[in-house]
């Protein structure tokens, strides 16, 4: 006991009070020190220790405190009877390390990219320019600077248009779905037409509202987005579907917004990562085909950091007071973020960094066909160059052989059956899907190297 707590009052140098405390802990959870185990008095420890023994004797009292020792007159300081815990590190010790690991799941952008120095830059000139009204509860709808400057982006870049007064901030798309979904269950809707691959989580915040889901058919051309009869909403990922990526079809467009119109019911369009289209100028949203029957949700998550939690929906104008409603007096958004936003759009600066973005994951993908090409032509690219991810279509029955392989070399990926709605009748082929976005620079070359490995 007493060469154990030595070592660790080394390393503390003068912290030697909770140097020990944390010997004593660290020897009671693994069990070197047994429950009823008699402790040396405060006198004969800390002269073993070289320590005053108030210092003995105050940690002594501490670890009383906290029901790791008992201490009885005439018995002297015993270890508590206590359930023996082993510590997480010993735990985690078997797992490998996120060092070792490299992440190609889907939904994550290259953080180390994240635009800092222009992010502090922006933040620094909203704060200075904004009004002391700012700090307040403020406009459930959000920051009207936000607003305004996403009305003129999205006009600009998605071919949104709506007035600013019809935007409403929210934070992330799930957030806006949870709004939507209290949305359409107060007009009583009852069922929401989805994609047949999609967020399960998705599904389940419309479920969640006592919205039932209805898997949309797949087929060559991509979804069918016409529901049967009866459907109130349908949620598309029409620039990109997700995590298949495909572009919805002009006609299939054209067929859903005309269903929106004859129905009344309403599209709510997923873009998710509308602005990442590598090969070709990105497919103007579909809101921009009838504004008074398609919902537009758009986020930062892909284009900056899905930490910022800041997504926003443009809205027929009868669907926002709606969903004012439904969101609450109070703006659930933190608002420095917001205002740092608004300053970050009308700077230029978001999109000097979309462009910059653009290029590398263009790049990234460039470099994930072509290795293919070299090293696995047995396995296909599927969806259109565009997002940070893409499906890679493999050999009849070896996605399961493969998916193992990935996790044994530490490489995480996923497969595309993980996104397949429970009712979905539609099956696919083996393939999983490569998040190419998520790795830094630095690690990319590598986790691409370790992919071809498994692959070829």
């Amino acid at each position: 006991m007493r060469g154990a707590f030595e070592r660790d009052l080394t390393r503390a140098g003068r912290g030697a009070r909770r140097a020990l405390a944390e010997a004593v802990r660290a020897a009671v959870r693994t069990g070197h020190l047994a429950s009823g185990t008699r402790l040396p008095s405060s006198r004969q420890l800390a002269a073993d220790l070289h320590l005053a023994r108030n210092t003995v004797a105050d940690t002594y009292a501490d670890l009383v405190a906290e029901g790791w020792l008992t201490a009885r007159r005439g018995s002297g300081t015993l270890v508590a009877d206590r359930v023996i815990t082993r510590p997480i590190v010993a735990r985690a010790a078997a797992e490998p390390s996120d060092d070792t690991c490299h992440h190609l799941t889907p939904g994550s952008p290259d953080l180390t990219a994240f635009p800092r120095a222009a992010w502090l830059k922006a933040t620094r000139s909203a704060l200075a320019a904004a009004p002391d009204d700012a700090l307040g509860y403020g406009d459930p709808r959000g920051r009207p600077e936000l607003r305004a400057a996403l009305a003129d982006h999205l006009a600009r870049a998605r071919r949104v248009y709506v007035s600013s007064e019809h935007i409403v901030i929210c934070a992330g798309v799930s957030n806006g779905l949870q709004i939507l979904s209290r949305v359409l269950a107060g007009r009583g809707a009852k069922t929401v037409a989805v994609e047949s691959h999609g967020l399960n989580s998705y599904c389940g915040l419309l479920e969640a509202a006592g919205l039932k889901t209805l898997p949309l058919p797949l087929d060559a051309h991509g979804t069918d987005p016409v529901p049967p009869a009866g459907t109130d909403a349908v949620l598309l990922t029409p620039a990109h579907q997700f995590p298949i990526g495909t572009t919805l079809h002009r006609d299939r467009r054209t067929a859903v917004v005309d269903w929106a119109r004859r129905t009344g019911g309403l599209v709510l369009e997923d873009d998710y990562d509308g602005e990442f289209r590598f090969d070709r100028q990105s497919v103007g949203a579909l809101q921009g085909l009838d504004p008074d029957c398609v919902v537009y949700l758009g986020t930062a998550s892909q284009t900056l950091a899905p930490g910022l939690r800041l997504a926003w929906m443009a809205l027929p104008p009868m669907v926002a007071e709606e969903a004012v409603a439904a969101k609450g007096q109070i703006d659930s958004c933190e608002v420095f973020s917001q205002l740092t936003m608004a300053e970050f759009i009308t700077s230029g600066a978001y999109d000097r960094h979309v462009r910059a973005a653009r290029r590398r994951y263009r790049d990234r993908r460039d470099a994930l066909v072509t290795a293919l090409a070299q090293h696995a032509p047995q396995v296909c690219v599927i969806g259109a160059p565009a997002g940070l991810h893409t499906v890679l279509g493999l050999p009849p029955g070896t996605q399961q052989r493969v998916l193992q392989s990935a996790t044994r070399q530490g490489l995480k990926v996923a497969g595309l059956s993980q996104y397949r709605h429970e009712r979905s009748l539609t099956v696919m082929a083996d393939a999983f899907v490569v998040g190419y976005g998520a790795p830094s620079d630095a690690a990319w070359p590598k986790a691409l190297s370790t992919l071809m490995r498994i692959l070829s």
